[in-house]
């Protein structure tokens, strides 16, 4: 049995905490956060974006309750450390954890500026341990499926791509309400895609990207990727400047050589609107509406990430799908991104 040990007990872990209740082989076994209020199980302050308010009565019975992370770590029994910080404090708190010899899963983005994540990277392969970063994306239903009907190729090669994700000025999170904090929304938001492209398409070569810039940080963009096949066109867009109304959409529209598959929802106001429910029209006219399975739990698709990584950790293998260098090349995209912002020009990519 895996023991892991999540550090920070916001709303992203409280969310790690509750997905790992239905993970086979594995179980939460330690908790590190400053608050006293947290460790004696009243979560009730912590609420996001989606999914149910923390509780006031948490049962942490047979979780070993740690006010410092480093006690954490020098516990023998954890074999996975969750760490579910700050952006800005992921690099020191992974390191740490690593020089610990513990394996970790840290919540996404994996760092904003490059140098720090490189450095993450490289401590990981020298100390011999798997880093491994929740990107959750290609867990939810739609774009697992999407994800699997790609890289099965019984439609053949993707010939062109294209990706939305917006959000309006967020006001659910102090954390969440200055996007400077973040990396801006050409990080903290985009990198999904990003990552979601690198997955299925692998490193572009170049980006070419219009948008706007706010204290050199993107706010709003739109990114043509080049990659080494000149016949495969891929693009996004992505941002934080939506009208107040429209507090978060997402699509998708990808052309393969015998089908083309479109997913396109979003939160309208208070309600959950379904514009294009996923859907694969293939090359005889027929049109279904596939049905991605998936949990019914609002943290089903957190539920699978975390068994993707114990997974991982069983075989001795990390998994691509949440590699630290997946991550880190998702990163080198956005901050590409940023730069053809700033010049105007096309932006080399290289590892």
């Amino acid at each position: 049995m895996i023991k892991i040990g999540i550090v920070g007990i916001g709303f992203m872990g409280m969310t790690h905490f509750e997905a790992a209740r239905k993970v086979r082989g594995a179980q939460v076994a330690a908790i590190a956060t400053r608050s006293e209020k947290k460790l004696a199980g009243d979560w009730s302050d912590i609420q996001g974006n989606f999914g149910p308010r923390g509780s006031a009565t948490t049962d942490l019975t047979g979780i070993a309750k740690y006010r410092d992370h480093r006690e954490l770590f020098a516990d023998p029994t954890i074999d996975l450390v969750d760490i579910c910080l700050p952006t800005d404090q992921h690099e020191e708190v992974v390191l740490e954890a690593l020089a610990a010899g513990k394996h970790v899963l840290v919540e996404k983005p994996i760092a904003i500026d490059l140098p720090v994540a490189e450095r993450m990277v490289a401590a990981a392969r020298q100390a011999n341990r798997m880093l491994m970063v929740a990107q959750v994306l290609p867990f939810f239903p739609e774009f697992r499926w999407v994800r699997e009907a790609v890289q099965g190729g019984q439609y053949g090669a993707l010939r062109a791509a294209s990706f939305r994700r917006v959000i309006a000025q967020p006001n659910w999170s102090s954390d969440m309400s200055d996007f400077r904090k973040l990396g801006g929304w050409g990080i903290d938001l985009h990198i999904h895609d990003n990552h979601y492209i690198g997955l299925l398409c692998g490193q572009p070569k170049a980006v070419f990207s219009r948008g706007l810039l706010m204290d050199g940080l993107v706010n709003h963009v739109t990114t043509q990727y080049l990659f080494e096949n000149p016949d495969l066109s891929v693009s996004a867009i992505s941002g934080g400047i939506a009208a107040a109304g429209l507090k978060f959409g997402h699509s998708l529209e990808l052309f393969l050589e015998k089908a083309t598959i479109q997913f396109d929802a979003g939160t309208y106001g208070d309600a959950w609107v379904v514009n294009r429910p996923l859907t694969l029209i293939t090359n005889d006219g027929e049109v279904a509406t596939p049905h991605p399975g998936g949990g019914s739990e609002w943290c089903s698709a957190f539920t699978d990430e975390l068994q993707t990584a114990i997974d991982g950790l069983q075989a001795g293998q990390e998994p691509r799908i949440l590699s630290g260098q997946l991550a880190l090349d998702a990163l080198r995209i956005c901050h590409a991104e940023a730069q053809s912002i700033a010049t105007g020009q096309l932006v080399q990519l290289s590892r």
